[in-house]
């Protein structure tokens, strides 16, 4: 049973192979389990794949078992289509196509295996590419906010900046007045005179701007605080949406740049292993020497070539000779009066028909 199957999977004609010796039918029954084989684990590679796209088992293996299938069929028709020839060139020559094509099959189906058997090495690149990727967004969300906090900052520094200048000159005022009344500076007499006074009442009117300086710069400075507390929160309320993207940042494609940034010989002798699993039947067919199975194939061809060259030949000898034939009774034919006759009497008739139509259709337009 199983033999059997695997005799199909090789692409045999059932026919042929089931009159062939045991070893022959279990040299092809080795083949087509090669073909079984490497189609599974196209299966597997694909659903793996397919797994990081959709993130769901059951579409993954539905569509992986789509692809395995292809596969199956591509080898069965690699390895069926394959004759053995005369000459070894000759035969390399038609399966040089082939040998192409299980190469191209090979790197597809290891692709994928190789992302799953390194897949620890594979989330280690991936976390440090998610880290680099999470401080440039924050660096451009945040160089994007950049104007409007400085603005703000600046905003904010002068206000207090002027309230702070302020200060300095109601203190310096206070000062003033002050050594004025002791006579230690300003008219440098003891007392409070009217100098004194004057210079007092100077500090009282910069005390009272300083107190609205204040009371007017710290609301700005409580709106502007405000308004730098609701930017802060813009920019980080745009890092949160954007951090999702990052954290998803783990499809097919970025798995495979990540496996094309570590170490190429493991990676390369896996995908050499697949190679050599997906064109051994090819191989082995190519370096076999002719065996039952290739000469009955050969004989059936050949027999059914041979046929269909003889109906060929018959077909054109009966056209020929029909032809042959009705050349003479056609000669035959002309030569005979009554016929003659019979046409001339008919081809008078008609031009006779054709003269009165045209003479009715004249009288008609005139």
């Amino acid at each position: 049973m199983l033999k059997r199957f695997f005799i199909t999977c090789s692409g045999a004609d059932k026919a042929i192979i089931e009159g062939c010796s045991n070893g022959e039918q279990n040299k092809y029954a080795g083949i087509g389990a090669t073909v079984f084989f490497t189609a599974l684990m196209a299966w597997l590679a694909a659903s793996y794949a397919l797994y990081t796209v959709f993130d769901n088992v059951y579409t993954a293996a539905f569509f992986g078992l789509l692809w395995g299938l292809l596969i199956f069929n591509l080898d069965r028709f690699i390895v069926s289509t394959i004759r053995k020839r005369e000459r070894f060139g000759q035969e390399l020559l038609q399966a040089t196509p082939r040998i192409i094509l299980a190469v191209i099959i090979a790197i597809v189906i290891s692709k994928p295996l190789e992302i799953k058997i390194f897949q620890k090495e594979i989330d280690t690149v991936l976390l440090k590419e998610k880290n680099e990727l999470a401080m440039a967004n924050k660096k451009q969300v945040s160089d994007y906010y950049a104007g409007d906090l400085n603005r703000n900052k600046a905003t904010i520094d002068s206000l207090k900046a002027e309230i702070a200048n302020k200060e300095k000159e109601v203190n310096s005022l206070y000062t003033t007045y002050i050594t004025e009344a002791e006579g230690t500076k300003g008219t440098m007499k003891l007392g409070k005179g009217p100098v004194y006074k004057e210079k007092r009442e100077k500090h009282y009117v910069a005390l009272a701007q300083l107190d609205t300086l204040r009371k007017n710069n710290l609301a700005k400075i409580a709106a502007k605080e405000k308004e730098a507390a609701t930017l802060e929160a813009g920019l980080n309320k745009k890092i949160d949406e954007t951090q999702p993207v990052i954290d998803n940042f783990d499809g097919l494609m970025a798995r495979i740049n990540a496996l094309n940034k570590l170490p190429f010989l493991p990676s390369f002798f896996i995908m050499l292993l697949f190679l050599a699993i997906e064109t051994s039947p090819i191989i082995a067919k190519l370096l076999s020497p002719k065996s039952e199975y290739d000469f009955k194939l050969e004989d059936a061809e050949t027999a059914l070539k041979t046929n269909l060259l003889q109906n060929t030949y018959q077909r054109e000898l009966m056209r020929t000779t029909d032809a042959g034939i009705y050349d003479d009774v056609y000669a035959e034919i002309r030569q005979d009066r009554e016929l003659y006759n019979y046409k001339k009497d008919k081809a008078k008739e008609l031009l006779q028909m054709q003269a009165d139509a045209f003479s009715e259709k004249q009288k008609s337009v005139m």
